[in-house]
């Protein structure tokens, strides 16, 4: 048989439709981004609980107040697994590719019902479409309309439209022919035959049919997210593609929800339109208890009321929280609104390092919530993580007890002030007192009392069991427990009235620079050695935000700033801490930056460009998320405001060939990536190699002896089980590997090479090293695995493998022109295979969704390397 190029001839449709019905094109994609966006801003634009709300509202008047409550928490946990935003694209998603479906489907089931040509002419079409790979309504989608929500909203109306056609013909030709028959004998119009006999007995298997559509178009949600659409379909590829565990069961989870409350309210509607529906809901009814609270449905006219109300809150608190400005302080805005939950307690350096890094946290771009609590339920809720981290740690003694309950669920970031001391301390004016032997026998002049803190203080049990012992003091002085507030009252008071007075105290202390006060001499050492004052986190915060995680390792304070921050907030007063600490910070210039630095320092230098949008894509690759994620961190600090996509590589160039996406800086030449540069090499700019030369290389752990190049593989087939473990068998290097390096040395027949992804193939080493396993790998360089794990690169003395590749930048065909200060720092970027390697385990260690974070904690570890790469005179 001939070769038939049918291919050939779709590519050729393709291209004459991309010349000449371009303007239908942008029409088709105004409307439906249009569609999308409107609807998109309704369900996304609200306050999250009250958008829940107002579901649940629409769940109670479908199916019952219990339904209702469990639609609320269903949308609540969404909303904690922060995917409420993802959540609502993908339900506007739906909604928008059901209704054009519908509005589609049903008038062509109709027609279909009534004529037996076209339904025998639209069956084989629906079969196509039904049957055909979903992904494949991409290709076309991506050609035509870019990289976005319009690609996939089509690849979904397409996937879903069958069963809205097919039932809605079924459910017409399943009326009972004597009805239609009496309609038409009493005078009744083939309209009116329609639309009052024929649709209503039809109406619950259209339904039925509107539900399935529904289910499908919420089925194409990942392969929507191929496409750029967003929202949840996005999160689960980016989960698949990085293997990302976590991820990919939140995002599972979300999708589930959402699938079961639509599927739920899509079947309750049938009861509320369709009159068979309502006789059948009346009979389920009538079978139940009058007064059963679960089962109670409010009318419409209530269910409107309430959402109408809830609505109006929602947009209420949009209005309120909307005052148009622009961020400030766009290049610090590390923490994008994240929120970041600091508990404290009532200490003196508690407060100071709680309000200092409060403030700290919102000039960099956090939210924050700050709790006052007792140690106790302190160190729990960090251990909980309903608190991530607390300043005032004071170890290894005064806090020990804590520590060592909840240690296996803390991590502690390290000291920033010590040593500490505790000491009792009188006002100078009392003579003859100069250290704790002092007060033998001078009990009737302080009245008997040594003046406490809080009774669970560590200082309080030393002070009891330990230094009254040990200098005779115990039976002339009691201690009197209070609190840190009370203490100090009770010393200014005695002070005002210059009386003796003798008090627990320790340093660092506010009070020493605000009174004459001496330290009592311990010269026995009853109070044990100095502490260190310590940061501790919930365990796993530094993976949940390693940015701040690496400045509060970073922390530390001498005692005259110390000291001086707890008086300027002492002089703001209670409730001003923050306004405290904002004066002490504007005597302190440069110490934000010095304490929570970003790459730059606080004041930016803003590129000549500052303000232009650069859409940046990138494919699933380590080095691609590395140096994307670091350039969107090096161009926000120069005030551009880059947009990051994750694509996969013929969706990416073809959106820059079409001037959708500006740039990508992980171009493969010349072999990897040629066929896509070959294809829009009219319309790409290549910019300039950034590493290189690249190799790939077959790898084993260094613990497996004797293997060290291609050839000591031979012979040696049953060590590994006779395979190779392979990634995607479309990758280039895999054709590489079969057709050339087997052969070269003689491996063919002993190694079968197992074709997987990427991710399972790095699981499978994993795996493997964790059992000390033997295990030959495909690999590459640059690749973070060699920084993670300790391996073998298996020479190539044949030269099998071929020379290395250039990972290139390509931008789109006027990148140049529009970025012409980006282009220029982009020709010069270069990344050493050390700084890559750093900059992907990094990526690694902050885990899924913290790229950006991570990249740019990286980034603040290479001092200079920013102005370096990014230069503005």
């Amino acid at each position: 048989m001939p070769r038939l190029h049918f291919g050939d001839w779709v590519e050729d449709a393709v291209d004459w439709l991309q010349s000449h019905l371009t303007w239908l094109f942008d029409v088709i994609q105004s409307v439906l981004g249009g569609m999308y966006d409107g609807v998109d801003a309704v369900l996304g634009g609200g306050e999250p609980l009250l958008m829940a709300g107002i579901l649940a509202v629409i769940a109670c008047w479908l199916r019952g107040l219990l339904p209702g409550v469990l639609a609320f928490v269903g949308m609540a946990l969404i909303d904690s697994l922060g995917l409420w935003s993802e959540a609502m694209d993908t339900l506007s998603l739906v909604l928008v590719a059901a209704v054009i479906t519908i509005v589609i489907a049903v008038p062509m089931g109709i027609w279909a019902a009534r004529s037996s040509r076209v339904s025998g002419a639209i069956r084989p079409v629906l079969d196509v479409m039904q049957t055909m790979p979903a992904f494949i309504y991409l290709i076309p989608g991506v050609m035509f309309f870019g990289v976005g929500t319009t690609p996939g909203l089509l690849a979904t109306v397409i996937f879903a439209m069958p069963p809205g056609v097919r039932m809605t013909e079924l459910g017409i030709r399943q009326v009972d022919g004597e009805l239609i028959e009496a309609a038409e004998a009493f005078g009744t119009s083939p309209r009116n035959t329609l639309t009052r006999v024929q649709l209503p007995l039809a109406l619950p298997t259209i339904m039925a049919g509107v539900n399935q559509v529904i289910m499908l178009a919420l089925s194409m949600v990942v392969i929507g997210g191929m496409a750029g659409a967003g929202g949840l379909g996005e999160q689960v590829y980016s989960a698949i593609t990085q293997l990302k565990v976590g991820l990919a069961a939140e995002s599972g989870v979300a999708v589930v929800i959402l699938a079961m409350y639509l599927d739920r309210m899509t079947g309750a509607l049938n009861e509320r339109v369709s009159p068979l529906g309502r006789r059948a809901a009346a009979r389920i009814a009538a079978t139940r208890q009058k007064l059963s609270f679960a089962h109670y449905k409010p009318g419409g006219v209530v269910a409107v009321i309430g959402v109408v109300a809830l609505a109006l809150v929602a947009g209420g608190m949009n209005l309120a929280g909307d005052d148009g400005s622009a961020t400030a302080k766009q290049s610090t805005n590390v923490g994008q609104g994240k929120k970041i939950n600091i508990g404290y307690i009532p200490w003196d350096e508690g407060t100071a390092t709680t309000y200092l890094w409060k403030e700290l946290l919102e000039e960099r771009g956090y939210t924050t919530d700050v709790k006052q609590l007792d140690p106790g339920p302190l160190y729990s809720g960090v251990a909980r993580g309903d608190i991530d981290f607390q300043t005032d740690s004071w170890l290894p003694t005064t806090h020990k007890a804590y520590w060592d309950k909840y240690k296996s669920k803390l991590d502690d970031m390290g000291s920033w002030y010590g040593p500490t001391s505790l000491e009792l301390t009188v006002p100078s004016y009392v003579k003859g007192i100069d250290s704790l032997a002092d007060l033998k026998g001078q009990g009737k002049k302080f009245n008997g009392k040594i003046i406490g803190i809080e009774a669970s203080a560590g200082m309080m049990g030393t002070l009891n069991k330990k230094v009254l012992k040990a200098y005779g003091l115990d039976g002339e002085y009691k201690v009197v427990s209070s609190s840190t507030s009370t203490m100090l009252a009770q010393l200014e008071r005695s002070i005002k009235k210059k009386e003796p007075v003798v008090v627990t105290l320790w340093s660092p202390h506010w009070a020493y620079g605000k009174y004459d006060l001496k330290k009592l001499k311990d010269p026995k050492g009853a109070w044990g050695k100095g502490e260190q004052i310590h940061t501790v986190a919930h365990k796993g915060f530094a993976k949940k935000d390693p940015t701040v995680a690496q400045w509060l390792k970073d922390f530390k304070l001498t005692e005259k700033q110390l000291t001086s921050l707890e008086n300027d907030i002492k002089a703001a007063g209670e409730g001003h801490e923050q306004d405290g600490v904002r004066t002490w910070l504007k005597k302190n210039k440069g110490l934000v930056d010095q304490l929570a630095p970003v790459s730059g320092g606080g004041a930016q230098k803003q590129g000549k460009d500052a303000g232009k949008t650069v859409n940046m894509g990138y494919f699933p690759w380590d080095e691609a998320i590395a140096s994307t994620y670091l350039w969107q961190n090096i161009l926000e600090d120069r005030g551009y405001k880059p947009n990051v996509k994750q694509l996969d590589p013929g969706p990416l160039y073809t959106s820059l060939a079409q001037g959708q996406m500006d740039v990508q800086l992980d171009g493969w030449l010349p072999q990897t990536h040629k066929q896509y540069v070959d294809r829009y090499k009219g319309q790409l700019s290549d910019i300039g190699a950034w590493y290189g030369p690249t190799s790939l290389e077959l790898t084993v752990p260094s613990y497996v002896k004797g293997i060290d190049s291609l050839a000591d593989l031979k012979g040696q087939g049953k060590k590994f089980n006779g395979k190779i473990i392979g990634i995607e068998a479309s990758a280039g290097m895999m054709g590489t590997l079969n057709k050339k390096v087997l052969k070269a040395y003689g491996l063919e027949g002993e190694y079968k090479v197992v074709s997987s992804s990427t991710s399972s193939m790095l699981a499978e080493l994993d795996r493997s090293i964790k059992k000390k396993e033997p295990v030959v790998v495909t690999l590459w360089s640059p690749h973070w695995a060699y920084g993670k794990y300790d391996l073998k690169k298996l020479k190539d003395p044949k030269g099998a493998w071929g020379k290395g590749e250039q990972i290139h930048i390509i931008g789109k065909k006027d990148f140049g022109k529009d970025f012409p200060e980006f282009n220029g720092w982009l020709k010069n970027f270069k990344l050493s295979e050390e700084q890559l390697a750093s900059l992907e385990v990094a990526i690694q260690k902050g885990g899924a969704g913290n790229e950006k974070a991570s990249a740019r904690t990286w980034l603040d570890s290479q001092p200079g390397l920013e102005d370096k790469l990014a230069p503005v005179k």
